[in-house]
């Protein structure tokens, strides 16, 4: 399979959770913020890290958001995914 352009973006409310996390995601990837890393993933690869998270993770508290680039020599659909807290989709606010 095709490896993958990936956002993995996290919110873990526990100081400890959170360096876990932190840890465990830059094993796959490279960081652009303090929570925010691109890693090439293929399916295999992306299904250890999600694994991974979920070990760590508390689902009523932590989020993790999976934002898929399309693939890694390519532009494709925009998608997000989330582990732990549901992603939803906000709405635009426009204030004049």
């Amino acid at each position: 399979m095709d490896r993958q352009r990936f956002l993995v973006c996290y919110d873990i409310a526990n100081p400890k959770r959170l360096r876990r996390v932190e840890k465990s995601v830059k094993a796959f990837g490279s960081r652009i913020q303090y929570s925010v890393f691109e890693c090439l993933l293929d399916g295999l690869r992306l299904q250890q890290l999600r694994k991974n998270l979920g070990e760590i993770i508390n689902s009523d508290h932590d989020q993790i958001l999976f934002v898929s680039l399309g693939p890694e020599a390519g532009s494709s659909s925009f998608r997000i995914d989330s582990l732990g807290i549901p992603y939803s989709q906000r709405a635009r606010l426009t204030i004049l």
